[in-house]
């Protein structure tokens, strides 16, 4: 009997892209920064994460910056 079975991927094994700027990572680096907007989570590569560090602090939209 050929059964398969599945074995899902263990955490961090998918690429991360930064919401900012495009750049692609794979899994999700402690370096990057997560945010929950509407129910979304979106990456930010540590480049994009150090220019925008206050609007992050402050809860602010990647909208508004």
């Amino acid at each position: 009997m050929d059964e398969q079975t599945h074995h899902p991927a263990p955490p961090g094994a998918e690429n991360v892209v930064c919401s900012r700027c495009g750049a692609v990572a794979e899994g999700t680096p402690p370096t990057w920064t997560c945010s929950v907007e509407n129910g979304r989570r979106h990456y930010f590569c540590e480049k994009c994460a150090r220019a925008n560090i206050r609007a992050i602090e402050g809860r602010l939209d990647s909208s508004w910056w």
